[in-house]
């Protein structure tokens, strides 16, 4: 089955909703599903969160979002979900998703009978008549797309997520760097916080104040902290001690805003949050630091990503509380800056 050459392929559904990190992943497959299929009209569909990543992407003639989440948002949000997907006479769709419920609306999609011709998945069986043969041997997002790609027969090239951000993220991005007196090269971006829920994630704001002072120590002349609404205090707490040359720009960018910041960056340090694989499509020499999670399952995309993690044999536990956090108090700011590109 030659999918690439099929002239009856004229329409296409990609479907990716998950979390930001996830979704940033994903961007890396979807390149290689547009460059696959030259010419076609591509639809994007995911959570509302992250239509604000694509609203200035060239590849997708259309990007749609609904509400899939909680019990009353799951039932509205699935009816629209299959009257819009039903009525698109899609003709092939790549579930990039590999939830329980992607693989559900897909099934009742095909009980309706709607004429989605090619249906490609992570599973052998209903609703996908396109799967690879045994899973990956690796869990990772990236690695399960890049299965499904192969088995439609789509190279897999894209090293690094592709995010496009407009003009105006690039210019309110150069005047940060303007107003901050941050000098393409000569200074760091530090990701130290993470959704509220997974703070177990953080390496803690005392440590990456104390490597902000270190990195000054070895001549580098800024540092650059961003985050988001749940990272306020850490943001605030790194840039009260790391010293005068830290700059604090949490809640100051938009999303895409980090990809031409982390661009001009000499290197950037984060935790596993979804704000670090939004920053790895900078393809800039980035250490993530990994103690609750396995970090050959959450590592951002690209071959300038390397991660640090403690040898302890209660890593990767992906615990959501902890009494003593080993896993992050056992990395020091020196074992840091020794894996970095200075």
């Amino acid at each position: 089955m030659n999918l690439l050459a099929n002239p009856e392929i004229r329409k296409i559904l990609l479907i990716k909703w998950s979390a930001l990190g996830d979704v940033a992943l994903a961007t890396a497959a979807f390149e290689d599903i547009v460059r696959a299929f030259p010419g076609r009209e591509v639809h994007l569909n995911t959570l509302p969160p992250w239509q604000q990543l694509f609203q200035h992407d060239p590849r997708f003639a259309k990007v749609f979002a609904f509400d899939l989440r909680g019990q009353e948002s799951l039932l509205g949000g699935s009816r629209r979900w299959l009257k819009e997907v039903a009525a698109a006479s899609y003709d092939i769709v790549f579930d990039l998703q590999t939830t329980d419920r992607s693989r559900l609306l897909l099934s009742a999609l095909w009980a309706m009978g709607a004429p989605i011709r090619y249906r490609v998945g992570n599973k052998k069986g209903l609703p996908y008549n396109i799967a690879p043969p045994r899973p990956p041997p690796v869990r990772h997002a990236l690695a399960i797309a890049r299965a499904n790609l192969a088995a439609a027969g789509i190279p897999c090239v894209t090293e690094v997520p592709v995010l496009h951000y407009s003009t105006e993220d690039g210019v309110r991005a150069q005047a940060l760097q303007r107003e901050h007196k941050l000098v393409p090269g000569k200074y760091a971006v530090l990701l130290p916080g993470s959704q509220a829920a997974g703070y177990l994630k953080r390496w803690g704001a005392a440590r990456y104040a104390d490597l902000a002072c270190k990195l000054f120590a070895a001549g580098l002349e800024r540092i650059a902290v961003i985050g988001g609404p749940d990272e306020v205090e850490e943001c605030a707490a790194v840039a009260a001690n790391g010293g005068p040359d830290v700059v604090n720009l949490c809640g100051k960018t938009s999303i895409l805003e980090i990809i031409p910041l982390a661009e001009g960056a000499r290197f950037i340090v984060a935790n596993d949050t979804g704000t670090a694989h939004v920053a790895a499509a900078a393809n800039r020499p980035m250490l993530i630091i990994c103690g609750p999670t396995d970090p050959d399952r959450v590592k951002p995309a690209g071959p300038n990503v390397e991660t640090l993690q403690a040898e302890l044999p209660c890593i990767n536990c992906y615990r959501k509380t902890c009494s003593h956090h080993s896993c992050m108090a056992a990395i020091t700011p020196e074992e840091v800056i020794s894996r970095l590109r200075l």
